[in-house]
């Protein structure tokens, strides 16, 4: 059940959500001159699979996890569109080809070896990464491996269609930061959408 309102939802969000699309697509040319953001991330079963983000960072910084990202990379539009998480729209895509849910535990990076670890551990990998889910909503980032793994893997064991609409309603009336960049000082860029 849960299958299907992913892919009702992500096909009516891809059709009604075309001008903003299109219109946050134009105006990150201007920002970076490359709107969309593509990485591989670990999916179900730990299969690669392509993400899809508007882009809110500079496309010369390099590849690590949010928490370890340096601010100063992000640019205005960028700050807009993580407030608002409409960066997340274009994930709607790997919604509806069945890479991700809705509602899942965030998808991490290869390199985030102790998470991967975490979650493998927990079963976690059993189920569809997502765009939301209760770490999110809670402000648990990939900062802390265990706990994140923790709250995912307790997610998953008790899921019910109405805490699925749950989250993401909490997520769209703005609960939960998500992702977070670290203000740091230096030179350093680091990025990971």
């Amino acid at each position: 059940m849960i299958r299907f309102f992913d892919i009702f939802f992500s096909l009516l969000g891809l059709v009604f959500g075309l001008p903003v699309l299109l219109l946050l697509t134009v105006l990150g040319f201007f920002d970076t001159g490359s709107p969309v953001f593509r990485q591989t991330r670990v999916g179900r079963h730990k299969k690669p699979f392509i993400l899809l983000k508007f882009r809110t960072m500079r496309p010369d910084t390099a590849s690590v996890a949010t928490h370890l990202a340096d601010a100063s990379a992000v640019t205005p539009l960028g700050s807009f569109l993580r407030k608002t998480k409409l960066d997340e729209l274009p994930q709607l895509w790997n919604v509806l080809k069945g890479e991700m849910g809705l509602v899942g535990p965030r998808p991490c990076l290869f390199n985030q070896e102790e998470l991967i670890q975490e979650r493998d551990r927990r079963g976690v990998f059993e189920a569809r990464p997502g765009i939301t889910g209760l770490s999110q909503v809670c402000e648990i980032d990939m900062s802390t491996p265990e706990l994140l793994a923790e709250t995912d893997a307790r997610m998953l064991s008790f899921l019910t269609i109405k805490d699925y609409f749950g989250y993401i309603f909490m997520t769209i009336s703005g609960r939960g930061a998500g992702d977070r960049v670290v203000k740091r000082h230096g030179k350093n860029s680091h990025n990971v959408e």
